[in-house]
């Protein structure tokens, strides 16, 4: 569909938010796309880095409240509706590609849950970020409370939540909600140079640190067999030979690892 779209132009992928006429608000239909378009990804074999955009001046200022009175009408579609996203917001976590939200302008509740499923922030120097559900007599979900919590804190979670009020670049890198903070002009350009960059390094590195950095988040507090065959298999790999080569040959390395790495729960 026009108002989410993908764009595979190797070694990088974009999805773009593209409704800017209505400051990029997600509709029902856009979270309902998100999940092919994330499979489209993953089969995509020379696809290595994921960055997540807004068309326009903002990334999203959330879900389209226009659709509030249809998509609350009943306990049925309500159900319906927080399932698309869930699946939506699943589907981007679920990438084994390393992802990268590009923020601009405002990024507000739906629109900073979108950015919260990605393993980087990076946002210009005028953006705004809220999630104002105490505004709407809402509720923020519940795994995206908890991606909020494991960056801010508990504390400063619950004044974002309870308050509803903007957070400038600056105070968003200050309490680590983001990861870059970077003058506007320029976000575009440094989104891509860093996406370059990890594409050109081994993947089967950057699957294996993302996979262990996920388990770890998600509660693994020793070290599993699984997580050890995820060293082993990298030490053995062809990856690690071809740096090892490269390295004495004082060349770049070329990099062939495209495969999913083991979960190492």
């Amino acid at each position: 569909m026009d108002d989410i779209a993908l764009a595979i132009e190797a070694p990088l992928a974009r999805i773009r938010l593209n409704r800017p006429d209505r400051r990029n608000a997600v509709s029902l239909a856009m979270w309902r796309a998100l999940p092919e378009l994330c499979w489209r990804i993953e089969a995509a074999k020379d696809a290595l880095v994921v960055i997540l955009e807004g068309a326009g001046d903002h990334f999203s200022v959330g879900a389209d409240i226009n659709e509030f009175d249809a998509v609350y009408r009943n306990s049925e579609t309500t159900r319906d509706y927080l399932h698309a996203i869930q699946d939506g917001l699943n589907a981007l976590i679920a990438l084994d590609k390393p992802t990268i939200a590009a923020l601009r302008g405002n990024a507000i509740g739906g629109g900073l849950a979108l950015g919260l499923c990605c393993d980087l922030r990076f946002c210009a120097d005028n953006g705004h970020i809220a999630i104002t559900a105490s505004k709407l007599g809402l509720l923020f979900g519940f795994a995206e409370t908890r991606r909020l919590v494991d960056l801010v804190g508990p504390a400063r979670a619950k004044d974002i939540l309870y308050s509803a009020r903007r957070i400038d670049g600056a105070e968003a890198l200050a309490i680590g909600l983001i990861d870059r903070l970077i003058p506007a002009q320029r976000l575009t350009e440094t989104v891509e140079a860093y996406a370059r960059d990890l594409a050109g390094l081994s993947q089967q590195s950057i699957r294996g640190a993302k996979s262990a950095v996920e388990a770890i988040t998600r509660g693994l507090a020793t070290e599993t067999q699984a997580f050890r065959r995820l060293i082993e298999d990298a030490a053995r790999g062809e990856d690690s030979l071809e740096g090892r080569r490269a390295f004495a040959e004082k060349r770049p390395p070329d990099f062939k690892f495209r495969g999913r790495v083991e979960n190492p729960d």
